[in-house]
């Protein structure tokens, strides 16, 4: 029989074991916030050519040493602003160094200036100024997102990829988990939900801190605003995304096409619109006039006729009540066959 003073103890134990683990997780998020911080300070010195310290040295390493990040965010590169920084290089040679990080196999992982290690390559450069960095595989990454997510040349997919692999590092989750947590927090902002679980609400709010701590890092958007406006761009068709990544079209132009469901008329519209120049209010207008020419579906006319059904009076005549419940046993058989 367990006595109370026995229950007392392992109450003891318990609550002792829970405030243990919150310190643990409180720890966790201040050394993840910390780390970030320190990764953003090291970017912004080595943008400024200020990071030639005793982790970083410069060199002029052979073009075919250098391996592609298969992690960069960067996916698109304009081919005109490249055969125009080709040009350049032929000329005046790499002005900027690459950032660059030793492999095992004496090869170095590219960190930041791909578009530059594209156009040296092109230009026939043998070899190019970098910057080697002696980081691991975590941080290589995380300062190769940041480089890209601080630039404004980015496309708003890739940008929108970039924060949530940054997030998704950062915080030791999958990227669907992150967007879980980004609608969760919304959620509970809008209905001010009260946690029924201090543990759940002390884990979520660390979370919750981390993801802060990368928006102010990235100093792109909020967290809110990120989740409205840029992660139904991941749900757009996968036509409408190629031409949103190659830079061809504005995100809010590329948003209006998608609603269109039709492939072809969708396809059509791209086109129309990448070769006219065609403004947002061109493209709504051009979409509703190609909607409103569209005959009524089957299935919108049968919701309508339901609706009609539902709020008029012919339930009260026994004759047409009798004919409706004949045509809903149509409509069982059919559904059964």
């Amino acid at each position: 029989m367990t006595t109370k003073g026995q229950n007392k103890s392992y109450d003891y134990f318990s609550a002792n074991a829970q405030v243990a683990e919150f310190e643990e997780q409180l720890l966790q998020s201040q050394q993840r916030i910390a780390e970030l911080e320190s990764l953003n300070a090291q970017l912004q010195a080595l943008a400024r050519s200020e990071s030639i310290d005793d982790n970083t040295a410069k060199f002029a390493v052979p073009i075919d040493k250098i391996v592609c990040n298969p992690e960069q965010v960067r996916r698109y590169f304009d081919i005109d602003k490249l055969a125009t920084l080709t040009a350049s290089i032929k000329e005046v040679g790499v002005q900027s160094p690459l950032w660059l990080r030793p492999e095992q196999d004496g090869k170095y992982l590219l960190i930041a200036g791909e578009r530059r290690y594209r156009a040296a390559r092109n230009a026939g450069l043998m070899e190019v100024p970098a910057l080697i960095l002696n980081v691991d595989d975590a941080s290589a990454l995380k300062l190769s997102l940041l480089e890209n997510l601080q630039r404004e040349d980015l496309n708003p997919i890739e940008e929108t990829e970039g924060i949530l692999n940054l997030l998704s590092w950062q915080m030791d989750c999958t990227v669907k988990e992150v967007i879980a947590l980004l609608n969760r927090k919304a959620h509970l902002d809008k209905k001010k939900v009260e946690w029924s679980d201090e543990n759940t609400e002390n884990v979520f709010r660390k979370q919750w801190e981390i993801v802060e701590s990368v928006f102010m890092t990235v100093g792109k958007l909020s967290p809110e605003s990120f989740r409205v406006s840029r992660l139904p761009l991941l749900n757009m068709p996968i036509d409408v995304i190629e031409v949103l990544r190659s830079g061809q079209i504005e995100y809010t132009k590329a948003r209006a096409i998608a609603t269109l469901k039709d492939k072809a008329k969708r396809a059509s519209l791209l086109k129309k619109a990448i070769a006219e120049k065609l403004s947002l209010a061109d493209i709504r207008d051009w979409i509703k006039e190609t909607k409103d020419q569209e005959p009524p579906s089957l299935k919108r006319e049968f919701q309508d006729i339901s609706q009609k059904i539902l709020k008029s009076s012919q339930w009260s005549d026994p004759k047409k009540a009798k004919k409706i419940a004949s045509l809903l046993e149509q409509l069982e058989s059919l559904l059964a066959d």
